[in-house]
Formats: C-alpha cells, sequence, structure tokens
C-alpha cells in the first residue's frame, strides 16, 4: 500500500523551539517539512544547516501563495501570533498556532471567525495533552476511576524563563504576560480534568516577582479556577527553583488521580514520572505506554493534526480551547490587578 501524500507544513519562526517544531515535522510519517521562514539570519542559517534542501525564507508573506504548503505552523513571539495566523487563514492555509492564541481575546474571536469562514483548521499548541502522562490523567477520569471529578492542583516549580530571540520573552509587551507564557498549559489542564462540571464561572489570583524593575512580569503565580456546582482547580507555578518538576492531582468522590514529572529541564530525556490513583490504601500505579516529555508531545502534536488536516477531523485543541485557556490567563491577570474575583462571564463579555 502506498504512502498517504504528506501534509506540508511550512514553518514561521525557527528560534528554539521553533527548531524542535522543525524536528517534530520531519519526524512525523503523515507530515513533511516544506519551508520555513524566520527573520534572523542567524537563525536561517541554522535552519539551512540542520534542514538542507528545504527552502529557507526571511518574510513569512513568501510561503503563503505556494501550493505546496497545506499548513503553516506559527512558532514566533506571542504578539505576532494574531498576525501570522490571520494571514495564513486568509491565504487559504490550515494552522496550527503555538499558545497562547493570542493577546486579546477579541484577536482569539477573529481567528475563530475566519477560520471557520475559509473552512481551515485552526489548532491550538496545547501539547500535553497528547501526552502518555496528562493526557492518561484525562482517560482514567472517563473510565470513571475517580468518579466525578471535583478538584484539580496543577503545580509547577521551575528554573527562571530563558530570554527568547531578542529577549522578548521578558519584554511585556511582546510576551503579554508570563501567565500567558507556560501557566496558560496548567489552566488548560485544569479545565479540561474539570470539564464534567461545565466551563469556569470566575477565577481569583495572585502573583509577585522577584525582578524590582520588572514587577508586571511575576516569577510566582496561584489562581483558583471555579466550576459550576462547587468543583474548583488550584493552578500554581513558582520559576525562583531549579529543575522542572510538574504534578497534577485531581480528586473526584470517588478518589484521587496523581501525576508527577520531572527532570532537569523540560525537554529533558532523563525524566522521571509516574501516575497512580486510588483511595485510601486501595492504589493503583500504572505503567505507561510510552514516556512522556515535552518534545514527544510536540512530536505526536505535529503526526496528529497533520492527520487531522488530511482527514477533515477536529484538532485535540481546537480555537476555542484556545480562546478559553487565553481567557483565564487574562482574568486572572485582571485578578491580580483588582486583588478581587474575576467572573468570566463579565469579563469574556467586556471584550478584553
Amino acid at each position: 500500500m502506498s504512502r498517504p501524500t504528506p501534509v506540508r507544513y511550512g514553518l514561521v519562526g525557527y528560534g528554539l523551539f521553533g527548531a524542535h517544531h522543525a524536528k517534530a515535522i520531519v519526524a512525523a510519517p503523515s507530515a513533511e517539512l516544506a519551508a520555513v521562514a524566520v527573520k534572523s539570519e542567524a537563525s536561517q542559517a541554522a535552519a539551512r544547516e540542520a534542514h538542507p534542501g528545504v527552502e529557507v525564507c526571511g518574510d513569512y508573506r513568501e510561503l503563503l501563495d505556494r501550493d505546496d504548503i497545506d499548513i503553516i505552523d506559527v512558532t514566533v513571539p506571542n504578539v505576532l501570533h494574531h498576525e501570522v495566523a490571520v494571514a495564513a487563514l486568509d491565504a487559504g492555509k490550515h494552522v496550527l498556532l503555538e499558545k497562547p492564541m493570542a493577546l486579546e481575546l477579541s484577536h482569539c474571536d477573529d481567528l475563530i471567525a475566519r477560520a471557520a469562514e475559509k473552512d481551515r483548521l485552526l489548532a491550538v499548541g496545547h501539547e500535553l495533552r497528547l501526552s502518555s502522562l496528562w493526557g492518561k490523567a484525562r482517560g482514567l477520569i472517563d473510565e470513571g476511576v475517580i468518579g466525578r471529578p471535583l478538584h484539580a492542583m496543577v503545580e509547577l516549580s521551575r528554573f527562571p524563563y530563558r530570554q527568547g530571540a531578542e529577549g522578548w520573552r521578558w519584554d511585556i509587551d511582546r510576551v503579554g504576560n508570563w501567565i500567558l507564557e507556560e501557566p496558560i498549559h496548567f489552566l488548560d489542564l485544569a479545565r479540561w480534568y474539570l470539564s464534567d462540571n461545565g466551563e469556569p464561572v470566575s477565577v481569583y489570583a495572585r502573583g509577585n516577582s522577584r525582578h524590582g524593575d520588572n514587577p508586571e512580569l511575576r516569577d510566582n503565580f496561584s489562581a483558583l479556577v471555579n466550576f459550576p456546582g462547587g468543583a474548583y482547580a488550584l493552578v500554581s507555578q513558582t520559576l525562583s527553583a531549579f529543575g522542572h518538576h510538574q504534578t497534577a492531582k485531581i480528586a473526584g468522590e470517588e478518589g484521587t488521580i496523581w501525576a508527577f514529572w520531572s527532570a532537569a529541564d523540560a525537554r529533558d530525556e532523563r525524566s522521571s514520572y509516574g501516575l497512580r490513583y486510588g483511595l485510601g490504601d486501595s492504589v493503583t500505579e500504572l505503567t505507561l505506554d510510552k514516556p512522556a516529555g515535552e518534545l514527544l508531545e510536540l512530536y505526536e502534536e505535529v503526526e496528529v493534526v497533520a492527520r487531522c488536516v488530511r482527514d477533515g477531523a477536529a484538532p485535540p485543541c481546537t480555537g476555542e480551547d484556545g480562546r478559553w485557556s487565553t481567557l483565564l490567563c487574562l482574568a486572572a491577570a485582571k485578578s491580580i490587578e483588582s486583588g478581587s474575583i474575576c467572573d468570566l462571564g463579565e469579563f469574556s463579555s467586556g471584550g478584553a
């Protein structure tokens, strides 16, 4: 049987994570790396060296008129997500958009509307949903091993953020805020894990910074997300630590699921992880069917999204999901600034 025609990716951005996206595309059975667009001449040179034979250019617009590109993979700084994704959708391309979907809810709504108008796939890069670890936790909820989920706690302790190309990750105007940078993944997981209760209704958050000259970049962040019927989630992160250590605990009417992952870096292959569930003295320890880790999840995401493009299926994380995770981040930031609970219905309708 002949191999189906691969889905051809045009990659926009070739920084640290963009380079990992390129490797994932090359490795995906259903995908092909057709071209890379990146502004920096140094990054262009790095892309050419790593992927000889793949066309590399400096302006992403050169990819949009090409008939040999099916989907645009967007890995540029956060502030550019909306601009690049709009141009790609308007050109009739499918889009895989790194989180956060955008820095404003109105921009999220715009992207969702354009994707629907053009009948194009819009996938948002919450790759943890595809993890053999974090995704399996949701699978256990679906199997009913803890009954109805009532509480989730997702926590990360890690080393400080890297600066990013031209320092963009430490620039509030380009990153948006640090809640959008990594806690967005954990807010997405919390919403996913507690989705049996309905959508979140309010957020109360706290945060502070160890940088006197950049107090808006909050190293320590915690948010309490409330759901209908009394269910709630706690999401917390500190950037004032070492290594990369994440846990998720989901408590239900009949027990708790406990997942953990720990390594020197999120992309380190030398990690420890585990998954168990139970109540009291009755505990079940699971063996995962494959290893867990950020890069493995990225590779899975690129392949699954390619198959969704080919088969006309919905992606694992839709534009609506991406909007929700962005909404939770922006509402948390407002809660920190105001010192009060942020009602999500009022916040969303206010056009934030």
